[in-house]
């Protein structure tokens, strides 16, 4: 039986979401969230998980290109443990090194600079961070 998974592209302003089928190994963008200095409106977000109801919470976790940890690697790290604290699910982290410049490359190749909207590349991003979570598992 496949899982449903929800992925996360987490940032301080906007907090990227995908959700995707073990079944298929693809991803599709969901609607990104706002938030304010790291902190999504959960309500919003417990809606989305109510709605597609999923097996497995996926945060990528931002990384320097040599492996290192970053300022933002402890918040992605926070939000996943809040994440598994307020909605009982298990919670992964899946390296992100590179996904917000692929996203940004492929909505650039499908509509110019005009799409580039920063809801869809961290849309596009949690798609990418889901999808390479499901290469490695």
């Amino acid at each position: 039986m496949g899982q449903t998974i929800i992925a996360f592209d987490f940032g301080t302003k906007s907090i990227g979401c995908a959700v995707g089928q073990s079944i298929t190994g693809t991803a599709q963008g969901l609607p990104a969230f706002k938030a304010q200095d790291g902190i999504p409106n959960w309500q919003q977000i417990e809606q989305v998980l109510k709605e597609w109801k999923p097996d497995l919470l996926v945060v990528g976790l931002p990384l320097n290109m040599d492996g290192t940890e970053q300022p933002l690697t402890q918040r992605a790290k926070k939000f996943a443990n809040r994440l598994n604290g307020r909605f009982n699910l298990p919670v992964e982290l899946q390296d992100e090194r590179l996904t917000t410049v692929a996203a940004k490359e492929e909505i650039f190749a499908r509509g110019g600079y005009k799409a580039l909207t920063k809801g869809k590349v961290d849309s596009i991003s949690a798609c990418l961070i889901l999808e390479s979570w499901f290469e490695n598992n």
